[in-house]
């Protein structure tokens, strides 16, 4: 299996989900701006969305994913088979009672999750109303991951990326039909959500029978497979899902800031999880089952050379990314939602957090492929210690921000704190002589810095004014912002070939 290319396979339909989701987050901010009805419909889809990626996405394929590699490996098919059964069955059964749970709770769960919002009778009505039309999504996406995972163990990575496209065509269709019959309006996002999450978990089944994989009902708790699964859930929790649990302690301090916080929040969140999806989240993907395979077999320099081919590739494309995310953060957001009601102080109000939010892009990606580095060997205990560290520094820099730069400070916190997730992660792989670096990091530091200097300074002077990307059509916007990705772009990557990056030398077989 080339990793390179089951990377552009995985990033190719990452980046069809995430420019349907700009086209999603187009349609809503025209159709419902920046206020009331998209604080609640944030508040109440970030709960869901939150449980998804702690335990479905975030803790549990980070347990289930080695241990359905060493069944495979080790144990043979008829053994594998039966520990996806077992596990399917269990996860299933409690993910339905906390779907059951979330949706009688929910005043509960808005007044823990935005306690600002009850001041405002009419908002934290609407925000529980779709609180319980969403919750069932985290029972679909719990069960779509394990269908991944099982794929994506079988190097089946292609449909298992695709799903989530699903969703966003949800949303931007029944939000552009079917609006009008709801009342008020924005339910029809919460209704969106829940049919979304059913059509991705639909999509998987077929491709689950064809290798044999599709999950029997066996409940069995006492497997010792399914045990070790849930030992190893528990602490993985945090240590895999900080910045979602720092996401929605940050939700708890915007609610009681000025209204469109939330908002404002989540747009620059949508634009920085599209460098963050398509890198940190595709590599992390490729990463863990290879990882779990070399581990398995015992093959520890082939370990360490994995890690070290992804912290080279996320340095390469994350370094540059997180850079024009700072300096064209006005173009993205003027041209992606200062339509309709979204206002210019709008447009100013998510720059502000979005640059916020490059400050920590580089560190949030190499987390996602330092934390598979502990996983794949099934050390869960480290990572959740320095989890433990990132989520105190997180609200200790909320404190110290939010008063000085309000909802941007709380977007500045999450950076920093990444950054120091990333530096405690790789402290431990190299304390545990997990990974030890190849030959020739320091001329390619040199390199990089010299290739991001050209294209630093590209940006910075075709940018423009402010103004003039809030005076300009939406035409004029796109051509423009189309001009200063590839001018952008091209100079990055004519200056790397200068520089003597050549692509054959990123070139990898993963483990067979």
């Amino acid at each position: 299996m080339n990793l390179l290319k089951a990377l552009a396979t995985v990033s190719s339909m990452t980046l069809l989900s995430r420019i349907l989701g700009f086209a999603r987050d187009f349609v809503i901010a025209r159709a419902f701006g920046a206020g009331m009805l998209t604080d609640a419909f944030f508040v109440a889809f970030k709960l869901p969305n939150l449980l998804r990626r702690l335990f479905a996405e975030g803790a549990f394929s980070q347990a289930f994913v080695p241990i359905l590699g060493e069944y495979r490996n080790r144990r043979g098919e008829d053994e594998t088979k039966r520990l996806v059964d077992r596990v399917a069955t269990l996860l299933f059964l409690v993910l339905l009672l906390v779907a059951l749970a979330g949706m009688a709770a929910a005043p509960l769960l808005v007044h823990l999750s935005a306690p600002g919002f009850a001041a405002n009778a009419e908002k934290f009505a609407l925000t529980v109303e779709l609180t319980r039309i969403t919750f069932p999504y985290i029972l679909f996406m719990s069960l779509v991951a394990l269908a991944g995972g099982i794929l994506n163990t079988w190097s089946r990575f292609a449909l298992p990326a695709f799903t989530p496209v699903l969703l966003n065509l949800s949303m931007i269709g029944m939000a552009l039909f079917a609006a009008p019959w709801f009342d008020p309006p924005v339910l029809v996002l919460g209704w969106a959500v829940f049919v979304g999450g059913a059509l991705q978990l639909a999509i998987q089944l077929p491709a689950l029978r064809r290798i044999g994989m599709l999950p029997r009902p066996v409940l069995d708790w006492r497997d010792e497979g399914v045990r070790r699964i849930l030992r190893l859930m528990a602490p993985a929790v945090l240590g895999v899902s900080v910045s979602q649990v720092s996401l929605l302690i940050n939700t708890i301090f915007a609610s009681f800031l000025e209204t469109g916080s939330v908002s404002w929040l989540y747009y620059a969140d949508r634009l920085m999880e599209f460098p963050a999806g398509m890198l940190g989240a595709a590599l992390g993907t490729i990463l863990l089952p290879s990882l779990s395979k070399y581990h398995a077999t015992g093959q520890t320099e082939d370990y360490s050379k994995l890690l070290d081919w992804g912290l080279r590739l996320t340095l390469l494309l994350a370094a540059p990314a997180a850079l024009a995310l700072a300096l064209i953060a006005t173009p993205l957001v003027a041209t992606l939602f200062h339509h309709g009601a979204f206002t210019a102080n709008d447009v100013l109000m998510t720059r502000n957090a979005l640059v916020a939010y490059s400050v920590g892009l580089l560190g949030m990606i190499l987390v996602k492929v330092l934390a598979p580095g502990f996983y794949a060997r099934q050390n869960v205990r480290t990572p959740v210690r320095i989890a433990i560290i990132t989520l105190l520094a997180t609200q200790a820099l909320n404190l110290a921000l939010i008063g000085w730069l309000r909802h941007a400070g709380l977007a500045l916190a999450i950076s920093l704190a990444a950054c120091l997730n990333a530096a405690l992660l790789y402290r431990g792989l190299r304390r545990d002589a997990i990974y030890r670096p190849q030959p020739g990091w320091g001329k390619f530091l040199a390199r990089l810095a010299l290739s991001l200097v050209p294209m630093g300074l590209a940006l910075w002077f075709a940018t423009g004014e402010t103004a003039d990307w809030l005076r300009w059509g939406l035409p004029e916007r796109l051509l423009r912002l189309a001009g200063l990705v590839v001018f952008g772009a091209g100079t990055y990557f004519a200056t790397l070939w200068i520089a003597g990056f050549r692509l054959r030398d990123f070139r990898r077989r993963g483990a067979a």
